[in-house]
């Protein structure tokens, strides 16, 4: 990938996802914009090219005439932003659908040559889920504005960074007992976030990607259970595993849901999400159609960020030497 002479502007691109992006479009050489509303904390990115070359830009993605300053100029136009749960005016209808539309209308109106959109897994008008729907009405109006985009719909997202590993781990802490949601019978296919970043810029090398869907799962499919299992075992904490059935864990959700801190610790959409499997659907395009072949797994990277959740430390217990 060398894109030296080009401009590409990542919207949300302080974020979790973002920020392991913004590391490879960096190697590319190209001027990287990243559209956020704090530029201050993406401030810390700026190192990852040459003086000048990240660029952190004040975005208001509510207005026009602001996410049509971010695109001025560009050629590639990259949209990572996403809420997992409602909170004042970030509310699902706002982030996936309203603004993805406005990111894919300007972009096409500024000539911006490729624009490549996150979904998610279980993006469906039909879902359950309001999350789930907006994310299928958000592809829609993305296609409708700019026929060429590609979209890639991940799985659950890992890294260390993550707000699914890190959340569970840090509730084994804590909490006496671990919640299994209907059972934990849900299967995930989790990808690790630096493959996923590295589909993103193979979409962009890719020609044949434009106008195309992708389904991103990692190497093995998961139960919640497993993945619980999997968690603790990482931090070295055995927490019983209790079965919370779906009307309880409905309550208790529209409970936590209410409670005014920054992140609920449970959504009711939440919990309907978890009422079906988050994985690669049979004959969708996926990885290998971007050329990516080698994908890393739970079990390998869940040790590198999850021990600092074991007590003592890392080589506490361990004998020899720790390196």
């Amino acid at each position: 990938m060398s894109y030296r002479t080009q401009v590409i502007t990542v919207f949300g691109g302080s974020g979790f996802i973002g920020r392991h992006l913004i590391r490879r479009l960096a190697k590319s050489g190209a001027v990287v914009r990243i559209a956020t509303r704090n530029p201050g904390k993406a401030a810390f990115l700026k190192t990852a090219g040459a003086v000048g070359q990240i660029v952190p830009f004040a975005t208001d993605c509510a207005k026009d005439e602001s996410v049509a300053r971010a695109l001025q100029g560009a050629d590639v136009a990259i949209n990572l932003l996403g809420v997992l749960y409602e909170r004042g005016s970030q509310s699902f209808q706002a982030v996936h659908v309203d603004a993805a539309a406005r990111i894919a209308r300007l972009a096409k109106a500024a000539g911006v040559g490729r624009l490549v959109h996150l979904s998610a897994i279980g993006a469906d008008a039909a879902s359950p889920a309001a999350y789930a729907r907006s994310k299928a009405a958000g592809e829609q109006a993305v296609l409708a504005a700019f026929p060429t985009a590609t979209i890639l719909r991940p799985s659950i997202v890992f890294g260390p960074e993550d707000n699914f590993f890190n959340k569970f781990a840090a509730m084994a802490q804590k909490a006496p007992v671990l919640p299994l949601i209907g059972g934990g019978k849900t299967r995930f296919q989790p990808v690790y976030v630096g493959d996923l970043a590295d589909a993103v810029v193979a979409a962009l090398d890719l020609d044949g990607a434009r106008g195309k869907t992708y389904e991103l799962g990692g190497p093995r499919v998961y139960s919640f259970k497993e993945l619980l299992e999997l968690m603790q075992k990482d931090i070295q904490r055995h927490r019983p595993l209790v079965t919370l059935p779906w009307n309880v864990a409905e309550s208790l959700a529209g409970f936590l849901e209410k409670i005014p801190v920054l992140a609920p610790a449970l959504t009711r959409d939440q919990v309907a999400m978890l009422k079906r499997d988050t994985v690669v659907a049979q004959g969708a395009l996926g990885f290998k159609d971007l050329g990516i072949t080698e994908l890393a797994s739970c079990e390998v990277i869940l040790p590198t960020y999850l021990s600092r959740f074991i007590v003592g430390g890392k080589y506490n217990g361990q004998t020899g030497n720790a390196h």
